[in-house]
Parts: C-alpha cells; sequence; structure tokens
C-alpha cells in the first residue's frame, strides 16, 4: 500500500471502497466442507434406514447385503458429489433455473445410482431365492435362456395314477419367472431409480437452500460494508469541513500581521500554522486519535492565536494521566476552541482564559472548552452554529446516540460540553 509522506511522517492512504469491490469482496460460494458433510449425511442416514429396515422385516443373508448396500452408498456418494460440482455452476443464477436444472439433472444421476444398484445386489437375488427353495425343500435354478426355474421331485404322471399310483423319478420344472426382456430391464431399473431420483431432488433441495442462506449472508456483509463506507465518507466530508474554515481566519490574521508590518510575529504564526497541519493531517481523517494527541492539536492551534493576541489570550488545560490514551475523533475540539477565540477573546479587550477539562462521569467521558469571555454572540444563545453543527453531526455518525452536546451561557462566560463512551482502542 502507498503511503503519502508529510514533512518526514508517513500516512497510510487509506482504501477506496466502491460498489463493484464491495459488491465482489463477499462470495456467496457454499463452502465445499459444508456440502461434503451434507452428502455424507444423506447417505449415512440412507444406509441406516436401509439397513434397519432389513432387520425389521427379516431379510435373508444380511452379511452379503450389508457390504454390498456399503458400495452402493460409496458410489451414491460419488454421483451426488458430481451432481454438486454441476449444480454449483449455477449458483449465481436465478432460484428458477437452479432448481430447473437439478430436476433434470437428478435424473442421469438417479439412473447411474439405480444401475451400480442392480449390478451390485443382482447376484444376491439368485442366492436368496435358492436359500428359501432350500428350507422348503424345492430348488430353484436359471437355466440357459434365463428363465427361472422350479423343480418339483417326485411328481406323480398321469399314467402312474391308471397304474395305482406308480410315481415318476424325474423332476418337473416350471418356469416361475421368465428370463428378463429389455422392457423388464428398464422398468426394473426405473423403479429403482425413481426413489433414488426423489433422494437426490431432497439433497438438491437442502443444497439451494443452503446456497440461498450463503447469498443472504453475504449480502447482509455487503450491505455492512456499504453503511461502512457510507459513515467512512460522512465522517470525512464533516472532518474536512474543519480545516477550510480554520485556514481561511488563520490566512486572515496572517494577511493583517504583514500588513502591520509585524513580520515577526507573522513568521511565528508561519511556523506555528506549519507544526499545526503536519499534526492534523498526519492522522486517518475518519479515525481516531488519543486524546493527549487531540489536546496537543488544539495547543498548536492556540499558539497560533496567541501571535495574534499575545496579551488577551490564556490557556488552561485539565487532562487526567489516567484519561490521556482515551480515543475520541480527529479534531473534534477544533471547532470549539476557534469558537471560544473568535467569540471570546477577540471580541473582548480583556484577558481571556481558554479552558480544555477532561473527566470521567459515570463511566462516560466528558469535555468541556469553556471561555471566560463576554459570552455567546447576538443570536446563538444556546443554539448550534456551523462549528457547533458541525461537531454533533460528527458525533452523532461516529457514536449514535451514545454521546451528546450540550452548549450556552456558564456562570463566567459560554462553555460547551461533550459526553462520549469511554473507548479505549481505535
Amino acid at each position: 500500500m502507498a503511503a503519502l509522506v508529510i514533512r518526514g511522517r508517513a500516512v497510510q492512504k487509506q482504501p477506496v471502497l466502491d460498489s463493484e469491490s464491495l459488491m465482489h469482496s463477499e462470495s456467496p460460494r457454499v463452502p465445499a466442507k459444508v456440502v461434503l458433510f451434507s452428502i455424507l449425511g444423506l447417505w449415512v442416514a440412507y444406509f441406516l434406514l436401509i439397513t434397519a429396515r432389513g432387520a425389521v422385516v427379516g431379510l435373508e443373508l444380511q452379511d452379503e447385503l450389508l457390504w454390498r448396500r456399503v458400495i452402493v452408498c460409496v458410489a451414491g456418494g460419488g454421483i451426488t458429489i458430481l451432481l454438486w460440482l454441476f449444480l454449483r455452476l449455477f449458483d449465481d443464477r436465478s432460484l428458477g433455473i437452479k432448481v430447473a436444472v437439478a430436476i433434470v439433472a437428478a435424473v442421469p444421476a438417479s439412473l447411474a445410482i439405480a444401475q451400480i444398484n442392480t449390478m451390485i445386489f443382482a447376484p444376491i437375488e439368485d442366492q436368496v431365492r435358492q436359500k428359501i427353495g432350500e428350507e422348503r425343500g424345492l430348488n430353484i435354478r436359471r437355466d440357459e435362456s434365463g428363465n427361472l426355474l422350479l423343480d418339483i421331485p417326485g411328481q406323480m404322471t398321469a399314467a402312474g395314477v391308471q397304474e395305482g399310483g406308480a410315481r415318476s423319478s424325474a423332476p418337473t420344472s416350471i418356469v416361475i419367472e421368465p428370463a428378463p426382456t429389455l422392457a423388464d430391464y428398464w422398468r426394473r431399473l426405473t423403479d429403482l431409480a425413481l426413489s433414488r431420483y426423489f433422494l437426490l431432488l431432497a439433497w438438491a433441495a437442502l443444497y439451494l437452500a443452503i446456497v440461498a442462506g450463503a447469498r443472504a449472508r453475504a449480502a447482509e456483509r455487503r450491505g455492512e460494508r456499504f453503511r461502512s463506507a457510507a459513515k467512512a465518507a460522512e465522517l470525512r466530508s464533516l472532518r474536512y469541513q474543519v480545516n477550510p474554515h480554520f485556514l481561511f481566519n488563520t490566512l486572515n490574521s496572517l494577511s493583517a500581521l504583514v500588513l502591520t508590518g509585524k513580520e515577526d510575529r507573522a513568521e511565528q504564526m508561519i511556523q506555528s500554522i506549519s507544526r499545526f497541519y503536519r499534526n492534523s493531517l498526519a492522522d486517518d481523517s475518519t479515525g481516531d486519535v488519543s486524546l493527549e494527541d487531540e489536546i496537543d492539536l488544539q495547543e498548536h492551534y492556540l499558539e497560533i492565536e496567541a501571535v495574534r493576541f499575545p496579551e488577551r489570550l490564556k490557556t488552561r488545560v485539565d487532562l487526567p494521566a489516567e484519561l490521556a490514551q482515551l480515543q475520541v475523533p480527529g479534531m473534534i475540539l477544533q471547532p470549539l476552541v476557534e469558537n471560544s477565540v473568535k467569540y471570546g477573546v477577540s471580541a473582548s479587550s480583556r484577558p481571556v482564559t481558554i479552558s480544555i477539562v477532561a473527566r470521567e462521569e459515570y463511566g462516560r467521558l466528558v469535555l468541556r472548552v469553556s471561555d471566560d469571555g463576554p459570552g455567546s454572540p447576538s443570536g446563538h444563545s444556546g443554539g448550534f452554529g456551523i462549528g457547533l453543527a458541525n461537531v454533533r453531526d460528527r458525533l452523532e455518525a461516529r457514536f449514535g446516540r451514545e454521546a451528546s452536546i450540550t452548549s450556552g451561557q456558564s456562570l463566567d462566560g459560554y462553555e460547551t460540553e461533550l459526553r462520549l463512551p469511554m473507548v479505549r482502542h481505535g
């Protein structure tokens, strides 16, 4: 990051947050680990439910079915990952398009899972039939054509009945399931695929909900950054209102010193102005500064004004050590001190003391700028001029309703009091 150098002090330039950078600063992409966890949860739940169902209905060969079921679930998880990689290509599209893509993409995925299921469980089906036949004394087998046959031994023939009940020794085979045709294969595959299809659609709905949640959170973060950028711009604008006003007054005073032949005092004022701006411009215009630095800056300003009013301007600063490092908005006291000079010192022919006092009161920082001059100018009693309005607006932009400002006549002259939260870190 580039740095701006002012009289030997480096100041970091603040990055400008435009709408485009804010829009792309937060990606709505769902973390891969979240998606993978959802896929794992889906297929683990499926495995447990199918296994529990098999135990309840008493399916045969549970051990054989178990490891085959694991293979199908692992394959299903892999296919679901492929489905996710395809769906994520449409994360930035409208909800309608994403739903339509999910509905269509789940079809081939479910067919692939059904085909794997058929291939894995096909051998076990004949084993289950044979075991059932053995328990009932029957032989169930497939012939070369793929027909499923039931062999019934000792079947009595019609001739045996006429001859007095003789039995034939050759078993009789009955076709209980003809060889499956291509239509049967697709009918069976479609039946299996339908249950997996709705399973995948349920997961796709979950994924779309996760994406919608991620987009909502990203939009909320972008909104917060826009609000922060707008707040920073407001603070910067209010802060920059202070400098031109002060510069205008000091240049007028400097011009008056030169015209009246007071070159030494004019040179002294130029040096004081230089020190003041070196300090005031060195900090972030929207950031906080320590109370110690803020009051030190106002003392530099009063040094400038002391050149104009060497006999009339007196100052008093009361800053407890335990409050010195509290954070306050930069140059927040400048308009207040300037008002005391303008309406207190300049409007009086006698010495006027400007006081800057800090104290803690009920857990809040209280700053008071006062003078024992003639008081507020005509028409401004208890009101807010440009300088006070600037301070009020900056406090509201920085702290909201947690800060307040009061201003008005005092017993000795005029005073303004700020009540701020006690911020110990910027």
